[in-house]
Parts: C-alpha cells; structure tokens; sequence
C-alpha cells in the first residue's frame, strides 16, 4: 500500500504517483507551513487510541513477545509533554522563532531561525529502535516534508498509523508519504533520493553503504547506523542485585537493540577471572532465561545454525574450532569466555561473550570500535563511578548507564551522542 497525501492507493500506482510527486512537494513548501504544536496534539490523540488498543492486533502480528511492553513504550514516545520537552531541549526556546542579534562586526543586525531542512526521505529498517512512524515523527515535529520507503517486514501499521493521524489533523496530509517499495527498486528509490534536502536511513554498514551509492551530491545524510553495546565491571555496589539486574537486560532485550548488552568487559588480564566470571554469572542468565522465556523458536534456530556454520567455516579452513574460546552451557543461555579484547556482536538471545579489558587498554581497545560504539552498562563501587564513567565518555561512549538500564531511555536524551531532531533543520540568517 502507498499512502500519498491523505490517500490510499494500490502499489502498482507508485511510478505514476512519483511522476508529481516532486512539484506536489515543492506547493507544499511554497505555501504551507507545519506548526509543532499542531503535530503535537494530533499525535496526543493517536497515542490515547494506542493505549486503548486501536493498533495492539497489528503490533502483535509481528512483535509476538510483549507486546503492551512495547504499546507503553510507543505511548512513552507520543506523550504530548515529552515531546514539548525535546522540542524545548533540543533548540532552546519555540521552534522557528525569529532571533534578532547584533554581531560585534559585519553587518549591523540579522535575524536568525531555525527551519525545516525541508523534504526528508526516510529508509527504515524494521527494528524497533527504527520504527518507521516514530522516524516520520521527528520529522513532522520539524516541519519537514517526509517520504518513507516501508521496510519489508511492515505488515500495514505504518501506513494505518498514519492514515488515522491524518484523520484527526487533515493539515498534515501534505507532509507524509509512504511507499512500501522493495529495496531492490533501485530507480524509484533514487527518484525518491534526488527530490530529498536530507536521507534519514537506519540499519547496519550494508544499508548504508547502498544509500550513500544512491544519494544526489546536496543531499545532507543523516544515518543511524547499528551500534554495540557491553557491560564493564571493575567491582560492585550490590554485587547480587547488579548482576541479576544485568542478566535480566540480555534476556529482555534478547540483545537485539543497539543498547543491549553483547561483551561483557571486566577490569582484569588474568583469563581464569574470565572463566570464573562465566561459572559464577551463568545462574543469573539461567534465572533471567526463566524471567523472560525466549518464545521465538525461529530466532533460537537461526542462532543454533549461526554456531554451526561458524564452528564449520573454521575446521574448514583449518583453525581450531574456537580459537581459544570456553563456552560454558546454561539450559537455554550460554557464555562465551574470549582470549582478545575486541568488541563484537554476540550470538544474541542469551549468549553474551565475556572477555578481559583492564583499564589501562580500555581507551584504545574501544577506540578501535568507534564507528559501533554506543552503550554501557557500568557495574563498579560508588566512589569510582564518575572517574570511570569520565574515561568510557572519553574512549567514544555516548551512553553510560547501570547494568539493568542499558536499554532504557529517558525524554530528551540525545541518539548516538546526537540529537536527532536539530538533524532534520538549518540555520537561517537574514540581514535586517
């Protein structure tokens, strides 16, 4: 489905509907403008429909695990007081009011505001942390013109999101587009690329290496690629409740989002701290598989066939099946001991890797994975907390949190060290 100004058309209308899309655009922008605070109170009303159940059928047909979680989660986001609170956080004062200054040289007065960077296209992957509507949001919160290319998993919800907001507020019609073209329709893609001032894509290396292939010269991208996030310990406070808290994050998460645990660091050179962590850690993961059962049994296949792959590329290929590596066997879960320091995706749902990282390494071993650089969990006693924190921020780390909070997020945080919104605007300044 394609949902183009207020309307519902059928996929196969999609090249006819990009024929005018561009010169529907520049009306809009010509003669129209989108007030915050009418985006925001129309999006009131939709969140009051989603705690009222109006999407829960659709948001379970693919979210099959804790659903009213995630429906909270999504109301969270839409709270009427919370997004005046990023609006007010972000750029400091009303959103497109004009600023007059006095410069100390140059010109004698100007006027300077923020503004809309104007027609955004959207590409978004089909995780949670990149839901596409919550990415259109942003946008409409700017007053940007936004055209989004569906990622394949959406089942309809997007566009039936933004089909009932448009109800409630017919002025935003102009200002959304969704298209749910297929990612190897590389000249509608492109056609949508080149009528952008700004791409928005979320999704890992490959995703965004085939954007920037597309992308016009001009066109500013705005990419929130995959990240990885781990835990340090370096002591503890409550030692119990800290590594429970922990545990219990790696099995709700099932370490799918950017901020979920997948290394655990701890502050030692000596291996046998490693294998002595695993042996005493492996109940609590036991525990938390309890708390949280992995119900997905595709999931639980695919991540048992991406250790026999991996296991069989490398007696292929003659090295030791693990390279060093100890698994230690929970029921469900497992844990990894490593002999590098090197920051890694895990084999996720439960199978953290723990490796060594004393903290005289700990600067250059994560500076070599800045580019995924994230999230973490910091478990130590209270008195070393804000040195070590000072020296994970100063190794890349844009969230440093405790280690059941990895994944929680609080209003007005920034994204990836940025904030998202001031991404999707320009400075303006105009000579009096």
């Amino acid at each position: 489905m394609i949902l183009a100004n207020g309307t519902v058309y059928e996929t196969s209308e999609q090249n006819r509907l990009l024929d005018t899309l561009e010169q529907e655009i520049d009306r809009t922008r010509a003669t129209l403008t989108l007030d915050p605070e009418t985006v925001i109170r129309a999006v009131s009303v939709l969140r009051q429909r989603v705690l009222d159940g109006a999407f829960r059928d659709l948001i379970a047909s693919f979210l099959t695990d804790s659903p009213d979680h995630y429906i909270q989660l999504a109301a969270d986001f839409m709270d009427g007081d919370s997004l005046r609170y990023r609006m007010a956080r972000e750029f400091g004062k009303e959103f497109a009011a004009e600023e007059h200054v006095t410069p100390p040289y140059g010109v004698s007065g100007a006027t300077v505001r923020f503004m809309p960077l104007g027609t955004l296209f959207h590409i978004a992957a089909g995780n949670m942390d990149g839901l596409p509507a919550f990415s259109v949001l942003e946008g409409l919160l700017t007053g940007n013109v936004n055209v989004l290319k569906l990622p394949q998993a959406d089942n309809g919800l997007t566009v039936e999101i933004f089909r009932q907001l448009i109800a409630i507020e017919p002025t935003l019609a102009p200002f959304i587009y969704v298209f749910d073209t297929p990612s190897s329709d590389v000249t509608a893609m492109r056609r949508m690329a080149e009528m952008s001032d700004g791409i928005v894509v979320w999704g890992g290396d490959g995703a965004v290496s085939a954007v920037r292939a597309l992308a016009p010269t001009g066109a500013k991208l705005i990419e929130w690629g995959h990240k990885l996030g781990f835990a340090y310990i370096s002591g503890y406070e409550n030692k119990e409740a800290e590594l429970q808290a922990l545990a219990d994050h790696i099995l709700e998460s099932r370490q799918l989002l950017c901020s979920s645990c997948q290394t655990v660091y701890l502050d030692t050179e000596r291996m046998d701290d490693v294998r002595a962590f695993c042996r005493e850690f492996l109940p609590y993961l036991d525990q938390a598989a309890r708390n949280y059962p992995i119900r997905e049994v595709g999931a639980v296949a695919e991540m048992t066939l991406r250790r026999y792959t991996e296991r069989l590329e490398r007696a292929i290929g003659g090295q030791d099946a693990n390279d060093g590596r100890e698994t230690f066997r929970g029921n469900t879960v497992s844990l990894t001991a490593c002999p590098d320091s090197e920051l890694e995706l895990s084999y996720m749902y439960g199978n953290p890797l723990v490796k060594r990282l004393p903290q005289k390494d700990l600067l250059p071993t994560l500076r070599r994975a800045k580019g995924t650089l994230q999230t973490a969990g910091l478990l130590c006693p209270p008195d070393r907390r804000a040195a070590l924190s000072d020296l994970l921020a100063r190794a890349g780390v844009d969230r440093i949190m405790r280690a059941g909070h990895m994944s929680v997020t609080f209003c007005g945080e920034a994204h990836d060290g940025e904030y998202p919104l001031r991404r999707y605007t320009r400075v303006v300044n105009m000579e009096d």
